[in-house]
């Protein structure tokens, strides 16, 4: 008897959050009969002063499929170069693995690169995360224009669905399963032991992750010395913070981080809580911070997607996730000191913190079973691969 081909369905993955929150959908490709998972790392994956991450990366099995360097980046010049070099390696490396289909999520310029690879390679994209809003940096640009590059689009709302087929994609492209990285969220998010030996603490603590709204790294320094003073102003006797990704402008943040560390004391000290900065962490202990913290302060999509689930309070600040929807547990606020902390005052409640009902319009955490069902039964022919705008 013959044997089965499976088709060849190669996840392009740039950052420890983005694989985090595929993770699930990895594994249910990767145990699908009629499919056969392939992963290539780039991006922040390969960068040392982030914990070079590709070596977190537990799907395939087998390892990694392959490594498409992405140097380090100052702006966003730079970004359109390495993209640009990036997209050529991507094509050499489709054809290398005899890919069938490119998998990728989100706005980000690793998978900006992925998906014009692949479309031009005459491979089937498949996009996660499509139609969402997002200001970002070039995000809400680069997004769409993924979305354009692909063939196959798995959103995570009714409203970002609606947006896609008012992008002129034809309906039976689009399939609604929600957000990804809420499948598993409760059963993966580390114990509360081990937050708490990150955290440093059994108490209370604030979260903290803020990437760059901008890629000038100065504007980006003043804007984390804001927010810090915040953490630093209010009740909380414990803060967790966490390095941004690596887009333009984080130098700013990071240099900032470690100033500030170089400076506070872990344990605390009268003129503010005990900090703790973490270049990075794994999934499931951010799954658990997300879940112990008594709010989440920064830009993080986290904020917006993930901690409605454990109905944790967020404090989003400034012009990133603009646009997006969002939960009643996030609160708005721009780039100042005294904003922040009254927000901070609201949801420390005199010492009884606030919390939110467990409720997440991003889905229902069963994603992966159906993106995996939708990748094997697609007919990858003329009709799927050559489009044409639906209006």
């Amino acid at each position: 008897m013959a044997k089965l081909l499976r088709r060849n369905v190669c996840f392009v993955t740039g950052t420890r959050a983005e694989y985090g929150l595929m993770a699930r959908t990895l594994e249910a490709i990767e145990t699908h009969p009629s499919l056969k998972l392939q992963v290539i790392a780039t991006g922040m994956h390969l960068d040392r002063s982030r914990g070079s991450t590709v070596d977190q990366i537990r799907y395939p099995k087998e390892g990694v499929s392959a490594i498409v360097p992405w140097p380090p980046v100052k702006d966003a010049a730079g970004t359109a170069v390495a993209t640009g070099q990036a997209m050529a390696r991507l094509a050499e490396q489709y054809k290398r693995l005899r890919t069938d289909v490119a998998l990728v999520v989100g706005d980000r310029v690793e998978a900006f690169a992925a998906a014009g690879a692949a479309n031009v390679s005459g491979l089937c994209v498949a996009h996660v995360h499509g139609g969402d809003r997002a200001l970002g940096l070039v995000d809400d640009s680069l997004r769409h224009a993924v979305t354009k590059l692909s063939h196959l689009h798995f959103p995570a709302t009714a409203e970002s669905a609606r947006r896609l087929i008012r992008l002129g994609e034809d309906p039976w492209r689009v399939h609604r399963v929600g957000s990804p990285g809420l499948d598993g969220i409760t059963r993966d998010a580390a114990a509360k032991t081990d937050v708490a030996a990150v955290s440093g603490t059994s108490g209370p603590f604030l979260l903290v992750s803020l990437h760059p709204a901008s890629d000038d790294p100065t504007v980006e320094a003043v804007r984390a010395n804001t927010v810090l003073r915040a953490v630093q102003g209010s009740a909380f006797a414990s803060a967790v913070v966490v390095y941004p990704n690596n887009d333009p402008g984080s130098a700013g943040i990071v240099k900032h981080y470690r100033r500030v560390a170089r400076s506070h004391p872990v344990g605390g000290s009268s003129n503010g809580p005990s900090i703790r900065f973490h270049p990075n962490l794994s999934r499931a202990l951010w799954l658990g911070l997300v879940r112990d913290a008594v709010a989440l302060v920064g830009n993080s999509s986290s904020g917006i997607i993930e901690a409605a689930s454990f109905g944790t309070p967020v404090v989003d600040i400034g012009p990133r996730q603009q646009g997006r929807e969002r939960g009643k547990n996030v609160a708005h606020c721009g780039y100042e000191t005294g904003e922040i902390l009254a927000l901070l005052r609201t949801i420390w409640h005199r010492g009884n913190p606030i919390r939110f009902p467990r409720r997440n319009i991003y889905g229902d955490g069963k994603a992966a079973n159906k993106i995996a069902a939708r990748l094997a039964d697609a007919t990858l022919d003329d009709r799927l691969i050559r489009k044409l705008i639906a209006y």
